[in-house]
């Protein structure tokens, strides 16, 4: 039954508000599909065979104000503390005019990932300052635009050095003792599944005899320690390994950096410039390499190119390593990145400049020195005496003691083992907090610190983040204004429909948002005592048991934290059941050819052989060529990966079928859950055929895009599957439940968002939001089927939540391309659809169950009057290259200019329909030269001179 917005029963219904179409909308939309109800439309669209026959019971819904009751009670039963357990976590300050016009601002937060890169010119410049700040800092010429966490950012390092190391790549991979044990245990976990040699080894007795292919250090290590590393590193580089050394950044602003070291690559976490602890996640780890490996770094690069009047624009480089394009042969499977975290940390950099960094870390390391001395000085013995912001202290059978007489004080350290206790400083760190350590030790606070000085050989020397965006925005004035200007350059969803199919684009509204920086969920170190977590684990295990229901699943993990660590997290899964069977055989992967990229990546991540099934004519599987692969793969066969909806946009008959005949042979199904959208309250997987899946919460669940991440992609399973689900990376023990990130629940702190969305909208609210998007898919379709033909259907002839136009014939008979389509969107102020993915030369179109019909029928419009201009150029009445399609987007300078010699009219150009006169969104720059940018590689910040003309 549909939630009807006009309902006098339920005024105050958040269901009303989440989906956009009024009930007088519904009837219009109906009636271009031809249906007289919406149940009507859904029964013919959604087969018989997979639907639910029974409604989707869940709690009922709760207000705006029931809910933030619902989620402050909840927050109120974690404990808040003075959090100095390290291991990658510490406190920070957010700066207030970064958080409340960053975080909290919608016009950051609901951005797309900058793939159309003319209207993501505001995010593409923060994510270069980011890449510029790490470059600096580590002394490495190539840092890419984030990566999901410091753990699985060292493990795409090693694999990184293992493909690029030629003569050696088959050698082991040593790993510092001194690192973080959550990334000993990802790394192990990823050399489990692939079958390569792992050797932990302390690296101050040097290095392990035999072959090596690379080498991961620390700096400063795990208890704290800061160690010249260059003999090591030289000693590696002799024996022909490459180099990793995971890095605190905020360390390198007083030591010397990796890339004056020697090394190769350095990682780690950008967490402490500004991002809150979020319980674990989530925190924009980072990836800088020397020259020659660019080619080869994983994730998103941002780089420097010329739009169409020469003027210096940003855009992605290298985008031929992203995995829809190299699938199986992809070097990675990371798909998101964190983007909205790594924003914050630049910002944070632009905000505090080099010298500010300087002086959070001599504070940080200040306070450390001024509690060793104090510990010192009462007789405590210490690890290390060279440290930057960590001390190590052995007390004897009293690490219980002193752990519980901090916590007694407000004050979380770290209990290494029965004799052993480690306490990080920050730049939180106050002197009354050194204190009250030192009294949980039984010592007293010293007037002064003298000694434990960093090395003098280790002192950093070089200059860094030297370029005038690290010093022109000391004033918060200044800041805002230029937080502000950034924003205004992009367009993200607080300003229009974003139109993309496969990456839903939903409200991301702000009840559900609010929760997230509250102290309560924000403060909470992934290693805090579980009694003072109770609230955190509470929300999680509500979340999961509930997503439970909805998909049909037994179990639940939500520590992926992007859709494709989720994908991996299921096939390790699978993998896992197998091996447990004797089964260690199958590896055989079944992927259909129109399959998400990252589907293949992730299974070759998961140690499988992926071998492609064809699809037929009209987007399904090929039923001949699925028999004749499982057949030929029979003994080996470990799962077939398929998306549902269809990776076409449509509901599939056949998909029991091709689940029974996978079982019947012995493998296991992954249903890539990226179109759930599509079935929440309508169909379940885990009912329907599936044995695993991923669930985006980004997409289905409401967690915004964020410029390209924050993601959680949950993995759900039946029960048979539920002891190979990740296991906790901080305790795990080598078996077969495999973690895939590095805290224990992933980007936690972004599920008060789902948890929020789902409260809100209860089974039945969810249920109508599924049926609102199949409806506007098919409005969209029926309105535009006669200018671009929509290329695959289903049954009576509808689509699921999203539909493909086909460009083909069009750009075959007047050269106009799904890209000049895409550019020229950008002028009616629309972001453009997903383009040329699954099929080359076509757009696909998902507007969401959000999107009221007057924003529909205006995306619809502009889609009309472009089909016009292609008929113009059909016409002859102006040249392809002389047509507003190809010379799009217009900027406000090229439209204002004096001289004005193209065979259109100035007003065409910028104001092709008349409703865009009260309302225009001019692009920053013209269309971009991305193979140009590539050619000539840049992807730091450019000197401000180039911007001058």
């Amino acid at each position: 039954m549909s939630v009807e917005p006009s309902s006098a029963a339920h005024p105050a219904a958040f269901a009303d508000r989440h989906i956009g179409a009024r009930a007088d909308a519904v009837e219009t939309m109906l009636k271009a599909v031809g249906y007289d109800s919406l149940d009507g439309l859904v029964d013919m669209a959604v087969p018989a065979a997979i639907r639910q026959n029974f409604p989707l019971i869940l709690d009922p819904a709760k207000s705006e104000e029931e809910t933030l009751v619902a989620l402050r009670r909840i927050a109120g039963k974690n404990k808040t503390a003075v959090q100095m357990i390290g291991q990658g976590y510490y406190g920070t300050h957010t700066p207030p005019v970064i958080l409340r016009n960053v975080v909290e601002d919608p016009a950051w937060y609901t951005a797309y990932t900058p793939y159309q890169p003319e209207i993501s010119q505001g995010r593409l410049e923060a994510l270069l300052n980011f890449q510029t700040m790490v470059q600096d800092l580590t002394a490495l010429p190539i840092a890419n635009a984030s990566l999901l966490d410091e753990a699985t950012a060292v493990a795409e390092a090693v694999l990184l050095m293992r493909r690029s190391n030629k003569a050696k790549g088959n050698g082991a991979i040593v790993l510092d003792a001194e690192l973080f044990p959550q990334t000993i245990a990802v790394v192990k976990g990823r050399a489990k599944a692939l079958g390569f040699d792992v050797i932990v080894a302390d690296l101050s007795n040097g290095l392990p005899e035999g072959e090596l292919a690379g080498v991961v250090l620390q700096q400063p290590g795990a208890s704290g320690v800061v160690r010249d590393q260059s003999p090591v590193i030289a000693d590696a580089k002799d024996r022909g390994a490459l180099v990793t050394v995971a890095a605190d950044l905020l360390a390198l602003t007083l030591i010397t950096p990796p890339g004056e070291q020697g090394a190769d690559i350095a990682v780690g976490s950008v967490q402490r410039f500004g991002v809150p602890l979020f319980y674990g996640g989530p925190h924009a780890a980072y990836m800088a390499v020397r020259k020659g490996l660019e080619r080869s770094l994983p994730g998103r690069l941002v780089g420097v190119s010329k739009d169409s009047a020469g003027t210096p624009a940003y855009r992605l480089a290298l985008q031929t390593r992203e995995q829809h394009i190299r699938r199986e042969k992809a070097t990675s499977n990371i798909c998101t990145a964190q983007a909205l975290l790594a924003i914050v940390a630049s910002m944070y950099a632009v905000y505090h400049g080099p010298e500010g960094l300087t002086a959070i870390a001599r504070r940080a390391h200040d306070s450390a020195r001024a509690l060793a001395a104090a510990l010192k000085n009462a007789g405590v013995e210490l690890l290390h005496e060279s440290f930057f912001d960590t001390v190590t202290a052995r007390v004897p059978g009293r690490a219980a003691e002193v752990i519980a007489a901090a916590e007694a004080k407000g004050i979380n350290l770290r209990r290494i083992d029965a004799d052993t206790v480690g306490i990080s400083a920050d730049e939180t760190t106050t002197p009354a907090v050194i204190a009250d350590v030192a009294e949980a030790f039984g010592a007293a606070p010293v007037e002064s610190a003298d000694g434990f000085d960093l090395p003098g050989g280790l002192l950093r020397t070089s200059e860094f983040m030297t370029h005038p965006v690290f010093s022109s925005y000391r004033s918060e004035t200044q800041m805002l204004r230029y937080l502000r200007r950034l924003s205004d350059r992009d367009l993200a969803l607080d300003r229009t429909m974003i139109p993309l199919g496969s990456c839903t684009m939903k409200l991301n509204a702000t009840a559900e948002m609010q929760a997230m920086t509250w102290p309560e969920f924000a403060s909470i170190h992934p290693f805090a005592p579980d009694s003072q977590t109770e609230g955190w684990r509470e929300l999680i295990a509500d979340l999961e048991e509930k997503l439970a229901v909805i998909t049909g699943y037994d179990t639940v993990s939500i520590q992926p934290n992007a859709g494709s660590q989720g994908e991996l997290a299921g096939l390790l899964a699978i993998r896992g059941y197998h091996h447990s069977r004797g089964d260690e055989q199958r590896t055989v992967c079944l992927i259909p050819a129109s399959a998400h990229g990252t589907n293949a990546a992730s299974a070759v991540l998961a140690g499988m052989k992926v071998v492609v099934v064809a699809t037929a004519d009209d987007g399904a599987i090929d039923h001949a060529d699925l028999r004749a692969k499982i057949d030929a793969h029979r003994e080996n066969l470990a799962a077939i990966m398929i998306t549902y909806p269809s990776t076409h946009g449509v509901f599939d008959d056949d998909v029991r079928d091709v689940c029974e005949a996978i079982h019947e042979a012995g493998g296991q199904v992954y249903i890539d859950g990226a179109n759930l959208n599509a079935l929440v309250g309508l169909a379940q997987p885990g009912e329907f055929g599936g044995d695993v899946s991923h669930l985006n919460l980004h997409k289905t669940f409401c967690i915004p895009h964020g410029g390209g991440g924050p993601g959680v992609g949950p993995v759900a399973a039946k029960a048979h599957l539920a002891p190979f689900m990740p296991g906790d990376a901080a305790t795990w023990t080598g078996g077969e439940d495999i973690p895939v990130s590095a805290s224990r629940f992933g980007s936690a702190g972004v599920l008060p968002i789902s948890w929020a969305y789902v409260s809100l909208m209860g089974g039945e609210g969810l249920t109508s939001a599924t049926k609102h998007a199949l409806l506007a898919a098919n409005y969209v379709a029926a309105r535009l089927n006669e200018y671009f033909p929509v290329l695959y259907t289903g049954k009576g002839g509808l689509v699921a939540h999203e539909c493909i136009l086909d460009l083909r014939e069009l750009t075959a008979k007047t050269g106009v391309t799904a890209e000049d389509v895409a550019k020229r969107l950008v002028d009616y102020g629309f972001h453009a659809p997903t383009l040329s993915f699954p099929v080359a030369g076509t757009l696909m179109v998902e507007p969401t169950e959000s999107e009221d019909l007057g924003e529909m029928d205006r995306f619809i419009d502009a889609m009309i009057a472009i089909r016009a201009e292609i008929d113009q150029v059909a016409a002859g009445d102006f040249t392809l290259e002389g047509s507003p399609l190809r010379n799009a987007p217009h900027t406000a300078v090229v439209v204002a200019a004096n001289e004005w010699d193209r065979a259109y009219p100035r007003e065409q150009a910028a104001f092709p329909l008349r409703t865009l006169r009260m309302d225009k969104y001019f692009p920053p720059v013209g269309r971009i030269d991305g193979a140009a940018g590539d050619r000539n590689l840049i992807c730091s910040c450019p000197p401000i001179e180039d911007f001058e003309n």
